[in-house]
């Protein structure tokens, strides 16, 4: 039972927390540390949301079509083991992007913003575990990002046109925890914390300026930007025979994430002046419940639900939905060494109020929307 189950947990990083507050894709799991033996695997998936709405009926109420595009991801982890106590994992995984794009055919507000970002991370991490079934783990992360970002339309006013490119840096984080077994009911808890990464970004940003009253502007610069810091608490208990219980909360520190290039956040003349920078957004907190079933020595299966609950419906056109709530189900498949796991999602994600200015005024209101997630792992154990 534990070895077929044992990657429930990690399925949940390729299929379930897809799209979740901010711009995260992926929770950053550690749970290959707990596979056994030495162990590799591969996972890959895609995920289709649907994200769209309408400008506001004093500006027009024009839709905005679908401001959200699909995308794939790919990760790889492997898990060593040492000694019967010492352990180590090396993983690659891709947990922070977006790429939203409006139509600048359709919404009048906010017609050709469009934001695109890209991470990978690189984790090391180490893991001992005590003679009383407690363990400590912890490591190094290296992450590599970039961006870009264009604001256009009536919503963003003489500001329209600014573009904001952040090339390609890298940055260094750590990650910390503890877990506790019971082996004998496949029980484990464990408690996790990722600190922020901090990146340098070469900066280039520019405008194309307003007849009469503003040149073309272009300003390179260097622009600081953290990842959030978050704390995941993962855990799973058998309640029955070949039946287990799992489940986690995970809370990311949105708020610290911060993107401010010098022209956009500089006061006139020497820049616009715009106090909250890019990107304003609420801290998430996202739990996760499911059950695990084991059907013959080959096959199990699970189901689960996750919940993050709304916060401001004021959102930035960046990042436009607001909270989300979906199922999962997966099935695992074990031959000797081999475990294969797909799992498949759907989520509802929240109406929000895609808001500019200061104090915010709301420009668009996106609702409905909801989003596919599929994700297949296969591990290998020697």
């Amino acid at each position: 039972m534990k070895k077929i189950l044992t990657g429930t947990a990690v399925l949940l990083t390729s299929a379930a927390p897809v799209f979740a507050g901010g711009i995260e894709r992926a929770p950053q799991s550690i749970a290959v540390l707990f596979e056994e033996g030495k162990y590799v695997e591969l996972s890959f998936g895609g995920v289709d949301p649907t994200v769209e709405g309408n400008d506001l009926d004093i500006y027009g109420g024009r839709g905005t079509g679908d401001v959200a595009k699909g995308y794939g991801f790919v990760g790889l982890a492997y898990k060593h083991q040492f000694t019967e106590n010492l352990s180590a994992a090396f993983i690659v995984e891709q947990p922070f992007g977006a790429d939203i794009t409006y139509d600048p055919t359709r919404s009048v507000m906010l017609g050709g913003t469009a934001v695109e970002v890209n991470s990978t991370t690189y984790t090391a991490l180490l893991r001992y575990k005590f003679e009383n079934n407690f363990s400590i783990h912890g490591g190094l992360r290296g992450s590599h990002a970039e961006g870009n970002v264009t604001l256009r339309g009536l919503a963003y006013s003489s500001l329209s046109g600014y573009n904001v490119d952040l090339d390609g840096a890298w940055g260094v984080g750590w990650v910390l925890g503890a877990a506790y077994e019971i082996p004998d009911i496949a029980a484990r808890i464990s408690l996790t914390y990722n600190s922020p990464i901090e990146h340098d970004f070469d900066t280039t940003e520019t405008h194309p300026g307003i007849a009469g009253a503003l040149p073309p502007l272009s300003v390179d610069s260097e622009t600081t930007v953290k990842t959030p810091r978050s704390w995941v608490l993962e855990g799973q208990t058998g309640i029955a025979p070949d039946t287990l219980l799992f489940g986690s909360i995970r809370w990311v520190n949105w708020s610290e994430f911060k993107v401010d290039p010098r022209l956009l956040v500089s006061a006139p003349p020497a820049g616009f002046g715009v106090e909250d920078g890019l990107v304003e957004l609420d801290d998430t907190t996202t739990y996760t419940i499911g059950i695990g079933r084991k059907f013959t020595e080959n096959w199990a299966g699970t189901a689960s639900i996750t919940y993050e609950p709304e916060t401001d419906d004021l959102v930035s056109p960046l990042a436009p939905t607001n909270g989300r709530k979906g199922v999962t189900l997966a099935a695992i498949y074990t031959m000797d060494q081999m475990k294969i796991t797909t799992g498949i999602s759907y989520m509802k994600l929240g109406d929000a109020y895609a808001e500019t200015g200061t104090p915010d005024e709301k420009r668009a209101k996106m609702e409905g929307n909801d989003l596919w997630g599929i994700g297949m792992r296969i591990g290998y154990s020697f």
